[in-house]
């Protein structure tokens, strides 16, 4: 039921009652006003009942009822296989364990199968036939040591020879002192003589004569091995004699 035919039938509830010009006219005993008291609670009703009705028409073209906007949903039903259940394990036959009595010892059978053995034995590895002795033939023949080059003696050059004999000693010369010097001289590689060493003399002169002669004028061709010169030591003799004129 709507609003609008409810205000209508209120408003058109009390009977409109016409009178005379002049006259009074009576008032029912439950309209308001009727007696000489004043209703303020019936006067507030009449006057908020009707300006609710007229709010409540204002607002009843905004009441809409809206419609569901979701389409129903369409499909095809698929019916899904039901799986198939996997046959239960097979179960084994039932075994009744073996008895065991006291007697009888746990026997571990081995992986590899042996030969139990009855004599002491021994891997002797592979058998090697005899060949017989061998004749080692002669003995070898040791090898030569290494030749080494022969040694040649420095010799007196004779290039030089004139510069051999020392001077006279003049205290020996005067006395009339004759004699002989031996000595051992160092011989480089240039021929010339390095050291002088006293291994006799007659006369203490004579040594110092030699010495000094050797080493400012002696010239020899030095000691060599395999053609390469090298030093060497060599014994030299020196005689003093005084001559006549």
């Amino acid at each position: 039921m709507t609003l609008i035919p409810l205000i209508s039938a209120i408003m058109t509830a009390p009977e409109a009652t016409t009178a005379p010009a002049g006259a009074a006219v009576p008032l029912p005993r439950n309209s308001y006003g009727s007696d000489a008291r004043h209703h303020p609670v019936a006067a507030l009703f009449a006057v908020g009942l009707p300006a609710a009705l007229v709010v409540a028409v204002a607002l009843s073209p905004m009441i809409i009822e809206m419609a569901p906007k979701s389409k129903p949903m369409t499909g095809t039903l698929v019916e899904l296989q039901k799986p198939i259940d996997p046959p239960p394990p097979k179960q084994a036959d039932d075994v009744e364990p073996t008895p065991r009595t006291a007697s009888t010892p746990d026997v571990v059978v081995p992986v590899f199968p042996t030969t139990p053995l009855t004599e002491p034995w021994a891997d002797t590895g592979p058998s090697i036939p005899d060949v017989g002795p061998v004749d080692p033939g002669p003995p070898a023949r040791a090898a030569d040591p290494p030749t080494i080059p022969k040694l040649v003696l420095a010799q007196l050059d004779q290039r030089y020879a004139d510069l051999f004999q020392p001077d006279y000693p003049a205290r020996a010369q005067r006395e009339g002192i004759e004699g002989v010097a031996v000595v051992r001289v160092l011989i480089g590689t240039d021929g010339r003589v390095k050291a002088v060493e006293l291994i006799s003399a007659d006369d203490p002169a004579f040594f110092e004569a030699t010495k000094r002669r050797a080493l400012a004028k002696w010239r020899f061709k030095p000691a060599t091995r395999g053609g390469v010169a090298e030093e060497s030591w060599k014994e030299m003799r020196v005689r003093f004699e005084i001559k006549n004129a």
